[in-house]
């Protein structure tokens, strides 16, 4: 069997879970969220779609670990998981689940609340007790380890390259859709396997939404275009947010709001560090949109952690716990709206260091 060389990585990072789980007295964890189960074994990082499943990775206080999945995996994951460890379930999966983990020990099963359904918790329940568990994965994947670190940088590169393309993109004449699938195109050109979410272009007054849905509202010589687009390359996501002017000197309204933008973005980057709370962190960009009389325009977080998938923890808002460690990679995107008119953004990732920060 040809087991990848990144195997003890995965087998690293469930041991750091095991440790977890013992201490919350938890004989095992089924692991249905799909980033966390990729994050602890490397299978499969996406499922179909929101109602079916590749599969579920069962993370035990003792070990060995287990793994299940449907007979469409079984070749993949026969690349990477022991045979002997390894569940093919078929129309009675449930029933295999429990007769697989009891077989091997297994009596009672904690799983993530938050990501299990209603529907697969009755279902499963019906076969095994189950307990419920807070997010004991994601606390994992805040802090990127260094191979992690240089996917993403190399991830945010190939972004950076579809943003420096969005002059011969931003045409006067095409349409927001049609440039959204430009911007596409350009990020498979540079070798990203997919988007990371699909791409928002805005023109004009759609750019004060801050999650604006590309139309058939075109660009003309002389509008604002608001991009905010990501990509999938290496198995990390990237997200960045450029606001422009297509056309000519822009008015004073358009170059006094992206001046602001971007001048709270520098407050951010100057003073991000380890140990600075989440909370701290937003106020940074807040208190330069507050010193303008502008704070009412800015109107979401000031960013997100990113990792395997695009939002992640943590995340920088004004009631957010937590601190700023090194490791962590959160995007940086303070943004203002007005509906009348138009909106801007400028977002960068940034990872956390020893010492501050490093815009990636």
């Amino acid at each position: 069997m040809n087991i990848p060389s990144d195997s003890a990585l995965y087998a690293a990072r469930r041991d750091r879970l095991r440790r977890t789980l013992g201490a919350l007295g938890h004989e095992a964890l089924l692991i249905s969220h799909a980033a966390n189960r990729y994050y602890l074994s490397g299978f499969e990082l996406h499922d179909p779609q929101c109602n079916e499943s590749a599969g579920y990775l069962c993370v035990t206080a003792d070990g060995p670990d287990f793994l299940f999945t449907d007979a469409r995996y079984r070749d993949a994951a026969l690349r990477l998981w022991p045979e002997a460890d390894l569940c093919i379930y078929g129309a009675g999966r449930f029933a295999a689940i429990a007769g697989f983990l009891k077989d091997r020990g297994v009596r009672r099963l904690a799983f993530e609340a938050s990501s299990l359904s209603f529907d697969t918790h009755a279902r499963l329940a019906e076969q095994i007790p189950l307990q419920a568990a807070g997010m004991l994965v994601e606390p994992l994947r805040l802090r990127k380890d260094a191979g992690e670190i240089e996917r993403m940088r190399r991830s945010a590169a190939i972004n950076h390259g579809v943003m420096a393309s969005l002059p011969g993109i931003l045409l006067p004449g095409r349409t927001e859709g049609q440039a959204a699938w430009e911007i596409e195109k350009r990020f498979r050109d540079l070798g990203a396997s997919e988007l990371a979410f699909a791409p928002i272009v805005a023109v004009d007054a759609n750019a004060a939404l801050p999650h604006a849905i590309p139309g058939e509202t075109v660009i003309a010589d002389g509008c604002l275009v608001l991009v905010d687009v990501g990509g999938r390359a290496f198995d990390y996501c990237s997200d960045q947010t450029r606001t422009v002017w297509v056309g000519d000197t822009p008015p004073e309204r358009f170059a006094t709001m992206l001046s602001r933008v971007k001048a709270a973005q520098a407050a951010a980057l100057d003073r991000l560090g380890p140990g600075m709370s989440f909370r701290e962190a937003y106020a940074l960009a807040r208190e330069v949109f507050v010193r303008e009389g502008v704070a009412e325009r800015f109107t979401h977080s000031l960013g997100h952690g990113i990792g395997l998938e695009t939002h992640e923890g943590p995340s920088l808002n004004p009631s957010a716990d937590g601190l700023l460690e090194p490791g962590m990679v959160v995007t940086v995107e303070p943004g203002l709206y007005y509906p009348e008119w138009g909106g801007a953004r400028w977002e960068h990732m940034a990872l956390i260091t020893e010492t501050g920060c490093e815009t990636l």
